[in-house]
């Protein structure tokens, strides 16, 4: 009524409508009804639909597919400013992979300039990414919350006189308590180290978990667990990339790369004959001869864009194993302007576990090789 009329909606009104539509959706089932999670919905429906729209005509295309990303940038913005967890970019991120397969199999195969060993080949590559995903989706390398404190953790913060370091470098003392303040949703103002603690063991408080956790560990605030050697928290995945799925992490961007690479140079041969891929996605005059050409070419523009974003992620990752820096250490040198921005600001340089490139890559690819060594804290 209140839109009809065009008053303005009182505080919290979207939101409460948004969870009782998200709470009335089930799905019928033998034990009762089920309820699903309203972020799967869109892509499922939305996608299938905005593709064959585009492949209608030229200017569509051009509308939808230029649209599509600002529409998932600002759901990111969303989401990420009322630290929500959401299934969205997961659900997109898994049924393009299947529609675009779908596709290249009923528009691009019956055309017969694809051989049997190039979908092997193709399908081969879906599987060890989708292998290496299901591996970054597990345990990223949380720390334990001990039993004692469990209850504790979930009423608040701990005594004024318990602090802990904002970069997670500095331990725990029982002096000096400094100014708290909150940066993306971890806990500051800790106090500083002991001068007489050794180097080698530097740790911190994390006032949430009411644990003490190991130098580079972080605290998520979107799955509200500590993580060991924190990288950031992947939307894509639904989850922390950490010390345990990093390098899961890496194969699967990497599969998908080759993956989806090789499946636009297949689509694109057999669409535009005659032309290399590259020339091929920006000029293919019978690309909308006929619909299944249009769509497979639409298709081809969707999976070059997401390319295009995920390679930006990946160059991004390699380039922080290369210089042995996590993303979470990188905005914390940003905002205490403690690193160096390097190779025109791509990478974050902090200068203090930085020990060469193959002493970082070996570093890189030996985590998770042995189980953490529990601290004296930890044992007590």
């Amino acid at each position: 009524n209140r839109w009809l009329t065009c008053r303005s909606l009182p505080p919290g009104a979207l939101e409460r409508i948004a969870d009782t539509v998200a709470d009335r959706v089930r799905v019928p089932w033998f034990a009762g009804a089920v309820k699903v999670n309203v972020s799967l919905v869109p892509p499922l429906v939305l996608l299938p639909v905005f593709l064959h729209v585009a492949a209608l005509h030229f200017l569509l295309g051009l509308v939808i597919l230029t649209s599509l990303p600002v529409v998932v940038l600002w759901y990111y913005y969303l989401t990420h400013r009322r630290k929500e967890r959401t299934l969205f970019f997961l659900s997109l991120g898994l049924f393009s992979l299947g529609y675009m397969y779908y596709v290249f199999l009923q528009e691009v195969v019956p055309r017969g300039h694809v051989g049997y060993s190039q979908v092997v080949a193709l399908t081969c590559g879906l599987i060890l990414m989708l292998a290496a995903l299901s591996r970054a989706k597990k345990d990223p390398g949380y720390l334990p919350i001990p039993a004692s404190n469990e209850k504790s953790s979930h009423q608040g913060l701990p005594d004024d006189s318990v602090r802990g370091s904002s970069n997670g470098l500095h331990s725990v003392t029982t002096s000096g308590a400094a100014s708290s303040r909150a940066v993306n949703g971890e806990a500051k103002g800790y106090s500083r180290m002991s001068a007489a603690e050794p180097e080698g063991v530097r740790k911190d408080w994390c006032a949430k978990c009411q644990l003490v956790r190991p130098a580079r560990a972080g605290h998520c605030r979107l799955c509200g667990r500590c993580v060991r050697r924190l990288d950031h928290h992947c939307v894509w995945i639904n989850s922390c990339v950490g010390e345990q799925n990093h390098q899961a992490f890496i194969l699967a961007l990497s599969f998908f790369m080759l993956t989806s690479v090789y499946g636009i140079t297949l689509t694109l041969h057999t669409v535009c004959r005659g032309r290399t891929p590259f020339v091929a996605l920006f000029y293919c005059p019978g690309a909308y001869s006929d619909y299944s050409s249009a769509l497979s070419f639409t298709c081809v523009w969707y999976c070059a864009i997401v390319t295009a974003g995920m390679g930006y992620i990946l160059l991004i990752q390699l380039l922080n194993i290369s210089y042995n820096v996590t993303e979470r250490e990188a905005r914390l040198a940003l905002r205490d302007n403690t690193g160096r921005r390097l190779l025109g600001g791509l990478v974050i340089d902090t200068g203090q576990y930085n020990r060469g490139f193959l002493c970082n890559w070996g570093h890189f690819l030996s985590l998770g090789s042995s189980p953490p060594q529990r601290s004296a804290e930890d044992i007590v």
